[in-house]
């Protein structure tokens, strides 16, 4: 999905609301409704649409969000208004990355041909996070494809040391070394 640009500004807004204030786990519950709230069918057409009168998409908000803090609830309605609240999901998620990142945190996937045991998956976890100094928290995958070996993404880095793409570059060296 296309990240928007957008999306990172509220998300960085809020979070230096959070911050100030301490409460980033509030915020991050109520980004949570937020999404949760935009994924529900036709909420986000009704929200953004221009047929329909404002103290209506206030009642829909209120109804939808009440749980909330104040501070969420004017967000809601300044997507809303700006008619991004299709952004929610994505606003929540900028918002994860940037308390994960404040808290020293990085999560990213590992992609194995078999199934890595928790443990196996905790010592590459313990190895990225030596190579970058953070803490890695690893979703696994798992894709015969790749024959052996692993590849994990960490943030903007990919780290391929799959069998697959060895035996590739191999092929290519050879390739190369005939002509």
């Amino acid at each position: 999905m296309k990240r928007e640009l957008a999306a990172k500004r509220y998300a960085q807004a809020a979070f230096e609301i959070a911050l100030e204030r301490n409460d980033i786990d509030e915020w991050l519950a109520s980004l949570g409704a937020l999404a949760d709230l935009a994924a529900q069918p036709g909420v986000v057409e009704a929200l953004e649409s221009t047929r329909i009168p404002a103290p209506d998409k206030e009642r829909l908000l209120e109804t939808g969000l009440g749980t909330v803090s104040p501070l969420a609830l004017n967000l809601a309605r300044l997507l809303v208004a700006k008619r991004r609240f299709a952004l929610a999901d994505q606003v929540r998620d900028e918002f994860a990355r940037l308390m994960d990142e404040h808290r020293g945190l990085s999560r990213g996937s590992v992609v194995t041909a078999v199934q890595l045991s928790d443990a196996e998956r905790e010592q590459v976890a313990a190895k990225l996070g030596r190579l970058l100094g953070k803490e890695v928290l690893l979703e696994s995958e798992v894709d015969p494809s790749i024959l052996g070996g692993l590849v994990a993404r960490v943030g903007d880095r990919l780290i391929d040391g799959s069998t697959r793409s060895r035996l590739f570059a191999l092929k290519r060296e050879l390739e190369a070394a005939r002509r």
